[in-house]
């Protein structure tokens, strides 16, 4: 029979059809690679949560993006067993923000929300018309990543005051509206697309981030992908001053965009979440790889500025 080392323990918020409550765990892993936790309630009376024997019913998954074990960012998903009165859980390592995402209506905006927990990000969401700017600034969030949409960036709520609002300082990813959101926020225009409209349709897209990491590091070049829009950023409008060009197509329609300043907004005109675009993972990962150097050179300048303070 396989042993079971102690390899961390961690502190969850159950959430359960009767409520929520607090637990802390031990989580063991065995000589074969399983992961399993052990349990018990915190701070809660027997009355408001099931019995320790209900909290043993659980399983433990962890989803961990490679190379990041150890810093902080992950989830573990607590899955009921069979017979345990609850459906879901989650557990989370560190004391981090949340990334918000905004909806604009589109039912791929789930898509990349699975992404992101796959990945073991945080995550919340709401719908373009239902939290104020203002509101999601006070939850300090991570980052943000704005959704596609149906119509045009007028059309999506609050997306292009989160845009030039928060820009400058909170990472912004962009996904179809979004980038097209981005283009319209710093001066461009948004037309028809030339080709007409692509509604599920793949292209090779070619990429140059000019040796600076961002959303498509590390794929080829071209990459296949899936593409749902017939809006494009304008060429004769485009934003120079502000956006650089980070990937195309071959008959030069804008497929990515960074900000020439605030390097942590970019966006995709493509769909990283659709299952036909190539390394759609990769490009969401990258997203959270972004967010780490935002927190990295925010401290550093932090620290900077209270030994020049001394």
């Amino acid at each position: 029979m396989a042993t079971a080392q102690l390899s961390s323990t961690i502190s969850a918020q159950i959430l359960s059809r009767s409520g929520s409550y607090g637990v802390e765990g031990n989580c063991y892993e065995s000589q074969l690679g399983q992961r399993f936790v052990s349990f018990r309630p915190t701070g809660i009376s027997s009355a408001s949560s099931p019995g320790s024997s209900s909290i043993q019913g659980f399983r433990l998954r962890q989803s961990l993006f490679e190379g990041d074990r150890g810093k902080g960012r992950c989830s573990w998903r607590v899955e009921a067993a069979a017979g345990v009165d609850e459906r879901i859980a989650e557990a989370e390592v560190g004391k981090r923000g949340s990334v918000i995402v905004i909806d604009n209506y589109d039912s791929f905006t789930y898509n990349l929300c699975q992404y992101l927990g796959d990945l073991g990000c945080k995550i919340e969401v709401y719908r373009n018309d239902e939290i104020t700017v203002e509101e999601l600034k006070a939850k300090k969030p991570r980052g943000v990543l704005i959704s596609p949409g149906p119509g045009t960036p007028q059309d999506s709520g609050i997306s292009l005051q989160i845009v030039r609002e928060l820009g400058p300082t909170i990472p912004l990813f962009g996904v179809c509206m979004g980038l097209q959101c981005m283009g319209e926020a710093f001066g461009g225009k948004i037309v028809r697309a030339p080709n007409g409209v692509m509604h599920g349709k793949t292209s090779p897209v070619f990429h140059d981030e000019k040796g600076e990491p961002g959303l498509l590091d590390g794929l080829p070049s071209p990459f296949t992908a899936c593409r749902y829009h017939s809006l494009v950023i304008e060429e004769a409008t485009f934003p120079a001053d502000q956006l650089e060009v980070t990937a195309w197509t071959e008959d030069g329609l804008v497929m990515g965009v960074r900000h020439k300043v605030y390097k942590h907004i970019q966006g995709v005109q493509f769909h990283p979440e659709s299952i036909r675009t190539q390394n759609g993972m990769q490009i969401v990962g990258n997203f959270l790889k972004i967010l780490d150097r935002k927190e990295a050179a925010d401290k550093e300048g932090v620290e900077t500025q209270i030994l020049e303070s001394v």
